[in-house]
This record gives structure tokens, C-alpha cells and sequence, in this order.
């Protein structure tokens, strides 16, 4: 009797202990976005011999230097900017037009407990790199630090590089992009989910049929620092007016809000009547909204619901946007506020604008006599003209097109 118990409790340490390597040898998904944002895995995952391979310890010393540059240079101040401007933030922020960049959605709302970014590029895939070839391994990292080149340099996308970049590997769309900014972030990846919207803007997951003109997505849960559970949603979805009509991207969003949104090297796309129903939507349902000057026309909004605060220097649009200069935000900056960060397509510092635009509580109640806004802005002073400042550097010929 004795034995047999001795062998059955053998048998039982041998199950527990298959049980717990099965366990150890599993790619987490915090795993998988460390790795790919050159950072080192837990010690127990099977990433860890390829973070010995050479490729790997160039792509981390590339992404180290890069993000300690970037977080000097722009997003450190940010946030301060933010905490100092931002009384009292909404747990919900909206990021239209976005990409995948996540890290400039966090910079801003440092403090949202959920993030809906929406855009037309796919979601994708990133697969078990555990179990993908050396060489696709290589190829994805290469992919990686090629499509954040724009955005690590300049803070926008360029997304003409990005579909290329991230479509020619078993890591692609934008899901390998959000790993590398929830990683170097400082969050931890606790689950990954594709998701999609009906038409009236219910959530499906799994096998659930969403039916006709369904949006694609994916929900990834994370913690920050302090270990609060935050939420990220990323749809790819047409924001056009026939498309935003047709899918419940929208109607979704509105379940969450209202909220503050963030409009970032847009385009100048809701300048354009094909997006009217996107703008509206935007207007309706932000409590605050943060945008260069290629977000809302200053014209949409009301000013007597909306306080203005300006920040930066207003120079107009890049060449690449003829036709998109602004006479009234150009007065409305004249009483800016500076600020020591540059952003958008005018992405130097010193050469960029930002609009922080508060609704006022009860809609249509008239500002205060302090309140900057375009209600009643006084006579353009009188100055002499400057020489026009030159137009940013882009990459080099062939590779660059003007977008998020």
C-alpha cells in the first residue's frame, strides 16, 4: 500500500511538473510585445535564446537609444503639458484617424482608463515567434523599426511606408505597433482579443457572427505602472461619411463617452465635406479635444460652447495641404501660450501648434470675458512680416508620403 501511494504521489509530481513547464514554455502576449520593442523578456519565456542572436541585440540598442530620445525630446513634456492643462480628464479617450499610435494617445491622457483608436489600416497578426524561421523573425524587427521611423523622428505616421513595411510578413498590420508602444510605455500585456462591431455598434467575440458591414478589432487589456487595469481598443474602420454611416464604429464609441479626443496629423481630412458625420460626431461627444490644425476647423466649432486655449505658433499647413490655412486660428494664436514640444506636420519645436478646446457645461452659455476664444477676437495687431520658416526635412525621396 505503502508503494503504491509512494509511486501514485511520483506520478503526481511528474504531471505537475509537465503541467508547470507546459505553462513556462507559453509565449505571453507581454512577452511577445517586449520582445518586439527590443526588451527582454521574462526569464522563463522561450524568447529568450533568440534575444542572444545578434539582429535582436541591434534592434534593442536601436529602440533603446531612439525611445530615451523620444521621451526627452517630446513625451516627458507632454504629459507635463497635460497635467498642468488637463483638469479634470474623462476615463474615455477618443483618437480618430490615429494609426496605431498609442503613444501619443498614453502622452496626452496618461490618466484614460480606456482607449478607442480608430483608422484604416488592419489590425493584423503576430503569431509565436517562438516557432516562426530566424529569418521571418529578423524580417519582422526589421519591418518594426522601419514603419516607427517616421513617428520615432517626426511624431506622425507615414502610411504609405507602414503598409508596405508591415505587410510583407507573418507580423503585420497594426497590432505589432501597439506591442512596441504598450511595451515601451511601461504596461504590462495581460490578454489580447479580436473583436468586432455589428452594425448598431454591439461587441462580438469569438465565433459570434457580427453580421453585415462588420468593423474588425482588437481589445487588449494591460496595467500600468501602478497596476490598474486599463483597456485599448484599436478598430480598423472607414471614418468616411458613407463609411462611418454604415458601421457601428461610431455608435460603439458613443456607449463610452462623452470623452476626450485627440485629433494628430489628420490630414486635414475633416476639413473635407466627406467627413462631416466624423466631425459632428467628434464635436458631439467630446468633453475636450486636443489637435493641431489639421483636426476640426476652427470654423465648426461654436464658440459658444466651447472655451479655445491655443498653445505654440500657428504657421499655417505644410506645402504637401494647399488651400487648409486658417485666418481665424491664425488670430487665435496670436494671444498662444508657448509650449517647449513640437507635434504634428510642423513637428519642430517652436514651429507647432496645439488647441486645447473645452465644452462648456450647459452647451450654449457665452464664455467668460476672459475666455480665449473665437467669439470676439480683437483687430489682428499690426507687425511686420516675417520671412516664411522652411518647410520640415522629410526622409529621403521615394519613401515619404504626408499622413498621420
Amino acid at each position: 500500500m505503502f508503494r503504491v501511494m509512494r509511486l501514485a504521489a511520483v506520478a503526481f509530481a511528474l504531471m505537475a511538473a509537465v503541467i508547470s513547464s507546459a505553462r513556462a514554455a507559453e509565449v505571453t502576449f507581454d512577452d511577445t510585445a517586449r520582445f518586439l520593442a527590443g526588451m527582454q523578456p521574462s526569464a522563463e519565456s522561450p524568447l529568450v535564446p533568440l534575444t542572444r542572436d545578434p539582429s535582436w541585440q541591434h534592434h534593442a540598442r536601436f529602440f533603446d537609444g531612439a525611445f530615451a530620445q523620444l521621451e526627452q525630446r517630446q513625451l516627458s513634456k507632454i504629459r507635463d503639458w497635460s497635467d498642468l492643462n488637463l483638469a479634470a480628464p474623462r476615463p474615455t479617450m477618443f483618437y480618430l484617424f490615429s494609426g496605431p499610435d498609442f503613444l501619443y494617445a498614453n502622452a496626452f491622457y496618461s490618466k484614460a482608463s480606456t482607449y478607442v483608436l480608430g483608422a484604416l489600416e488592419p489590425v493584423g497578426a503576430v503569431p509565436d515567434l517562438s516557432k516562426l524561421s530566424r529569418v521571418s523573425v529578423d524580417a519582422a524587427l526589421y519591418n518594426v523599426e522601419r514603419s516607427l521611423g517616421s513617428i520615432l523622428s517626426f511624431s506622425f505616421f507615414i502610411t504609405k511606408q507602414m503598409k508596405v513595411d508591415l505587410h510583407a510578413n507573418q507580423v503585420n498590420g497594426t497590432l505589432p505597433i501597439l506591442y512596441v508602444f504598450l511595451a515601451r510605455s511601461g504596461k504590462t500585456i495581460r490578454n489580447v482579443e479580436m473583436v468586432a462591431l455589428d452594425n448598431k455598434g454591439g461587441m462580438h467575440v469569438g465565433n459570434d457572427n457580427p453580421g453585415l458591414n462588420a468593423t474588425r478589432g482588437v481589445r487588449i487589456t494591460f496595467a500600468s505602472a501602478d497596476g490598474e487595469a486599463r483597456t485599448l481598443y484599436y478598430f480598423s474602420t472607414d471614418l468616411s461619411n458613407s463609411g462611418a454611416r454604415a458601421a457601428g464604429f461610431l455608435k460603439f464609441c458613443e456607449t463610452l463617452g462623452p470623452g476626450n479626443s485627440l485629433l494628430k496629423s489628420a490630414s486635414y481630412l475633416l476639413h473635407a465635406g466627406n467627413f462631416t458625420v466624423a466631425r459632428d460626431w467628434l464635436l458631439a461627444n467630446s468633453a475636450t479635444i486636443i489637435q493641431d490644425d489639421s483636426g476640426i476647423p476652427l470654423a465648426n466649432y461654436n464658440p459658444r460652447q466651447w472655451r479655445f486655449f491655443p498653445f505654440g505658433r500657428y504657421l499655417g499647413p505644410i506645402n504637401e495641404f494647399p488651400g487648409r490655412y486658417q485666418e481665424r486660428y491664425a488670430e487665435l494664436f496670436t494671444r498662444a501660450q508657448p509650449i517647449d514640444f513640437g507635434v504634428g506636420y510642423r513637428w519642430r519645436m517652436h514651429e507647432s501648434n496645439l488647441l486645447l478646446s473645452v465644452k462648456i457645461p450647459g452647451g450654449e452659455i457665452a464664455p467668460a470675458a476672459d475666455t480665449t476664444s473665437s467669439a470676439e477676437l480683437p483687430p489682428k495687431p499690426t507687425r511686420p512680416k516675417r520671412p516664411r520658416p522652411p518647410e520640415p526635412i522629410p526622409p529621403p525621396p521615394g519613401r515619404f508620403f504626408w499622413f498621420r
